[in-house]
């Protein structure tokens, strides 16, 4: 019986916090919160288990162990509360879902009109897979994909059935 193209897993215990600013100026504030520098435009940065994504021109995205996400949520609001920013815990909002494996891109390139193949190691991209809004970026073996909770059991069965053993896009 023929392989599955990747592995599919679906991601749990991440905590989401959405933060819309201005990056100019709260940008200080989430780099000493997070630990390391806030991400350029369709970047990822991250050092362990906390990264931060950038969004839109005035949103991130930041990823930590969910214990975390109430202690780091305080932190910025404290630090951003003379600017005008709203930080949101977005953890029960999102689903996160890991797509591993040698094919991985051919899974995502059923599913997205976005070049994944040429995405480089730290760009994340916002598209969407099939009819659901998603985020993809790489990680060790294959690429990280954020959707809607909403739309979970769909984006998963989507990248499942994307990833059945012989359905390659092209001939091997």
């Amino acid at each position: 019986m023929a392989e599955a193209l990747a592995t599919v897993s679906r991601v749990d215990g991440i905590g989401m916090i959405s933060l819309r600013a201005d990056p100019e100026q709260a940008g200080p504030v989430l780099s000493d919160v997070m630990g390391f520098a806030a991400p350029e435009a369709r970047q990822i940065t991250g050092t362990g288990n906390r990264q931060i994504g950038w969004m839109s021109p005035d949103e991130f995205l930041c990823l930590m162990p969910k214990g975390e996400v109430a202690q780091v949520l305080q932190a910025l609001e404290q630090g951003l509360s003379q600017q005008h920013a709203l930080a949101v815990d977005m953890s029960d909002a999102r689903v996160i879902y890991d797509v591993t494996g040698p094919n991985a891109d051919d899974v995502l390139a059923k599913l997205s009109p976005a070049n994944l193949g040429a995405l480089g190691p730290h760009e994340l991209r916002r598209s969407r897979a099939a009819q659901t809004a998603a985020a993809f970026w790489r990680i060790d073996g294959g690429f990280r994909i954020i959707g809607f909770r909403s739309s979970a059991d769909y984006l998963g069965l989507l990248l499942k059935n994307a990833a059945l053993p012989g359905s390659y896009l092209a001939p091997r």
